[in-house]
């Protein structure tokens, strides 16, 4: 039986979505990454925006979110949209913190020109010492959707999400 229950709070439904977090990326959310594009109550549906068409994780959140929302007692339906595409933009200010926080450079505000998936990073700060002082060593980190760079400073290497 589909419950309807006129008060429910849509900033509560976001805050329950704020517990489910990325596979890959364990220390941010689904929100902190802009993955949740809306959640409209009177439909009945949340709706995500993987991060790139291919990303094997995409039915892996859409099945976390559609149970925590259980768990919550919101019985609302999980849709998985591709358009518009996702871009790094929606990354949010918490998420580019924790991104950081975790050495992981947080990608720069987005060109038009997406190309820069597979274009050259231009020099980032350095997550460990925050020198500016950092080359790429490889196009592809750990997913397609990240570079391996290294600091020049400290040494030490690091992963950099690209600019979508």
């Amino acid at each position: 039986m589909v419950a309807v229950i006129a008060s429910l709070n849509e900033a509560y439904v976001w805050r329950v979505l704020t517990h489910v977090h990325d596979p890959e990326l364990p220390f941010l959310s689904v929100v902190d990454l802009g993955i949740v594009r809306e959640v409209n109550l009177c439909e009945g549906v949340v709706r995500l925006t993987p991060t790139y068409s291919g990303c094997p994780a995409t039915e892996v959140i859409a099945l976390q979110v559609a149970t925590e929302l259980a768990e919550a007692g919101f019985d609302l339906r999980v849709e998985n949209r591709r358009a518009p595409a996702w871009t790094t933009d929606w990354i949010t200010a918490e998420g580019r913190a924790k991104l950081l926080a975790n050495g992981i450079a947080p990608p720069p505000k987005a060109s038009p020109d997406k190309r820069a998936l597979f274009a050259e990073s231009p020099s980032l700060p350095c997550p460990h010492c925050g020198s500016t002082e950092t080359e790429q060593v490889s196009v592809f980190g750990a997913t397609a959707c990240k570079a391996l760079h290294c600091c020049l400073a400290c040494t030490e290497p690091f992963e950099a999400f690209k600019c979508l």
